[in-house]
């Protein structure tokens, strides 16, 4: 895993390290990774706002999909099945929606709340083939985790 990328984790999570907000969290984990790392397109977080539709929320990066259904992409998939989803080629992710025509690859990471519903997923577009691998996925699922959790538990 490149140091840039354990950096950009660390800062992230120093510059969230307070903050309980959701919206403050979700804007400033996208404007950080997506200005830190070389390569993604497009960063940014859907939110589920109704029964199975995810609705857009902050990003960055050229305009992303309103609403996507749980049955639709790879955040639908994210969401729906309540799991990380890598795809190393998406052209070859059935159903994949192309917002950009340079996005190659892509990362959904599903956000749990306090009863472990899907909440969020943070979509990660990059423009380069298998440009993530599992640890890469399991290094921001935790710093979403430890984030968020920290949220949930200030909420309650």
């Amino acid at each position: 895993m490149p140091l840039d990328f354990l950096q950009t984790i660390d800062e992230v999570r120093a510059l969230c390290a307070d903050e309980t907000d959701e919206i403050a969290l979700i804007a400033t984990i996208s404007c950080h990774l997506y200005q830190q790392i070389k390569g993604f397109d497009w960063v940014g977080f859907y939110r589920v706002v109704d029964k199975d539709i995810l609705k857009i929320g902050p990003y960055q990066g050229d305009h992303g999909c309103l609403t996507i259904p749980f049955d639709a992409g790879v955040c639908g998939a994210a969401a729906k099945l309540k799991q990380i989803q890598i795809v190393d080629d998406v052209d070859q992710f059935d159903g994949h929606i192309a917002c950009s025509s340079s996005t190659q690859s892509e990362l959904v990471i599903p956000l749990f709340d306090s009863l472990d519903q899907v909440f969020a997923v943070l979509d990660i577009d990059p423009d380069q083939r298998a440009f993530f691998n599992k640890q890469y996925a399991e290094q921001l699922d935790r710093l979403l985790r430890d984030l968020f959790t920290a949220r949930l538990e200030d909420a309650i």
